[in-house]
């Protein structure tokens, strides 16, 4: 489905599991950094905050406790937000605690559609476990704390888990897809124009799609994804630099170029509001 006419829903994902302060500084790590983060990205006119929790050494965790501090200190300062959580976490997290996050009640988190193997770095060679029974629990638990699932789809395959979310009932319309382009690390597909447009093919009936796209493929693709009537994301997770060999001073900054690049194309940014409408969010 293609969002309504005249609007595109924006996602800054904050911080990821892989981008550190070494790779870029202003990666947002701890609470308050990602709090101030969001905010700024709200003021840039982003709808939704993708957060991945760190430790106090800048590791990815997977505590409730540090979630919640998380989700406090979002709401602090900026009550209208949409947070979204990952239960993607990092490679040196159990698959119990890569969804412990569920437990901080988020009004939305991530659920990936099916295993990858990691490429590259000291994780080379472990698996990025998403087996069906454990997607089909992990949905299961979203539907009953009323979660929006943001299923994420890394190749044409992992669709086959969408529909069977979908004809065993467990996730609630209106379904929500993020094609997840260009991330080799972990196995995705290109971040091509081709393969966007063929991923499109395999949404069932009644999916909104958002386009997340990986470094220097972030700004034509997800520009392209608002063409075809799609959400986007941009941030520093997917993309630590703003312009070639010049690192990005903020997610916000980040946003703010799409949101200049939406509104050339006759598109306007929702407001958190307008995008649980769409997407069918509980606000929390």
């Amino acid at each position: 489905m293609k969002l309504p006419a005249g609007k595109v829903i924006i996602t800054a994902a904050l911080n990821g599991a892989f981008v550190t302060k070494d790779m870029n500084p202003n990666v947002p790590e701890q609470p308050e950094e990602i709090a101030q983060a969001a905010r700024e990205c709200y003021d840039a006119g982003a709808s939704i905050v993708h957060i991945h929790a760190r430790d106090g050494q800048g590791r990815p965790t997977g505590t409730k406790e540090k979630f919640e501090e998380i989700m406090a200190a979002v709401r602090g300062r900026c009550s209208e937000i949409i947070i979204q959580f990952s239960t993607g976490g990092g490679a040196n997290l159990t698959i119990e605690e890569r969804v412990r996050c569920l437990e901080a009640r988020p009004e939305s988190a991530s659920l990936n559609m099916g295993t990858l193997m990691r490429q590259s770095g000291p994780y080379a060679g472990v698996p990025f476990s998403n087996l069906t029974k454990d997607i089909e629990a992990w949905a299961a638990k979203m539907k009953e704390l009323d979660i929006k699932p943001e299923m994420e789809c890394y190749s044409h395959a992992m669709f086959r888990d969408v529909r069977n979310l979908i004809q065993k009932d467990l996730v609630k319309p209106p379904y929500y897809v993020n094609l997840v382009l260009g991330m080799p690390y972990q196995g995705a597909v290109e971040a091509t124009p081709e393969t966007l447009m063929s991923m499109l093919q395999f949404l069932p009936t009644g999916c909104y799609f958002n386009t997340t796209a990986v470094a220097a493929a972030q700004l034509p693709l997800t520009t392209m994804g608002m063409i075809l009537g799609g959400a986007i994301r941009v941030g520093l997770e997917d993309n630590i630099y703003y312009a070639k060999g010049v690192l990005a001073k903020s997610n916000a900054q980040l946003v703010e170029r799409s949101v200049r690049l939406a509104r050339e194309l006759n598109l306007e940014p929702t407001t958190p509001a307008e995008a649980r409408q769409i997407l069918g969010i509980v606000k929390r």
